[in-house]
């Protein structure tokens, strides 16, 4: 593999990654802690799957993929923010169900084959050397990312309805005395993460693979977890953050290419054994991390009137 389909490759799979953790950053940015993204996932992976099987539309698919995670999300939303259930437990359960809901559901689609993909090629940029293969032979999906990573930028930083949700994240308390709503915010942030957790997904089973097999995101919704945290709750470290795990994945690739000998399984350790590192490493810094942190991430808010 050479250097410039390994960035490529990187940006690909960091694509998933970082779709996802953008979705839980906004989860978290209102103070609501959704451990469910793997299931809803792979429930989205499905769906996007058998809609493009039914259809032969990729837009579709990625549509499919949205709403199942939407929906996932929104009801794990009405859960934690009106019946008072724990974050925690409640999103362990969503990813629980979502993985056996998929796996139950996905049978039928096992053997399925999607249509024929097309190639991606950004006009004269995708022709130049090295840095066409690497940056400029993306699917849409790759730079849509990017887009959304500087749209959440502004948003949260540059405009009222940001501030506003931040605040919701940082003093609940404080936002129901100026008059807002806070559970009707918290619940279209984790609706809206959700959302970008089944894009993702949808991504996987028909881009990244494409193909539909049980348990197919394999972790990958647990890192965009741990990844939020690594980022510090900033969305361009979320996106940078998200490139270097993808290069992590796909090194293992890249170093049986060059015929290092090593342990496969060993190989396919590497995107965890990161992960674990990098959060030992940022948990040295407890103050740090507080300071970065929503206030409010985890805790219920019970309004008094």
């Amino acid at each position: 593999m050479s250097s410039a389909l390994l960035i490529a490759a990187a940006l690909d799979a960091g694509t998933i990654l970082a779709l996802a953790s953008l979705g839980l950053l906004i989860n978290e940015k209102a103070g609501i802690l959704n451990l469910g993204a793997e299931g809803m996932m792979l429930c989205a992976a499905l769906a996007g799957f058998a809609t493009v099987v039914h259809t032969g539309s990729a837009v579709a698919g990625f549509a499919a993929g949205m709403v199942v995670g939407g929906l996932l999300a929104g009801c794990f939303g009405v859960l934690v923010i009106w019946l008072g259930t724990n974050q925690y437990a409640t999103g362990l359960a969503l990813s629980l169900f979502g993985a056996g809901l998929s796996a139950f559901a996905g049978t039928a689609y096992v053997q399925e084959k999607l249509p024929e993909a097309l190639h991606f090629k950004v006009p004269f940029l995708g022709d130049l050397p090295f840095v066409g293969p690497a940056f400029f032979n993306q699917h849409p999906v790759v730079y849509l990312a990017i887009a959304i990573t500087l749209g959440l930028m502004f948003f949260l930083f540059r405009t009222r309805a940001g501030l506003v949700l931040r605040s919701v994240g940082e003093s609940p308390e404080s936002a129901h005395a100026l008059g807002y709503n806070v559970r009707l915010i918290r619940l279209g942030a984790v609706v809206a993460g959700g959302a970008l957790c089944g894009l993702a997904g949808a991504y996987v089973a028909t881009v990244y693979t494409p193909l539909w097999v049980e348990g197919m995101i394999a972790g990958k919704g647990w890192i965009a977890l741990a990844l939020t945290t690594f980022a510090t709750w900033r969305p361009m470290r979320v996106l940078l953050g998200a490139y270097l795990f993808g290069a992590v994945t796909m090194l293992q690739f890249h170093l049986q290419g060059m015929g290092v000998h090593i342990s496969s399984q060993f190989l396919n350790m590497l995107p965890y054994l990161a992960t674990i590192l990098v959060l030992v490493l940022i948990s040295r810094n407890p103050q740090w991390i507080r300071l970065n942190m929503p206030q409010s991430i985890g805790k219920p808010f019970h309004p008094s009137s």
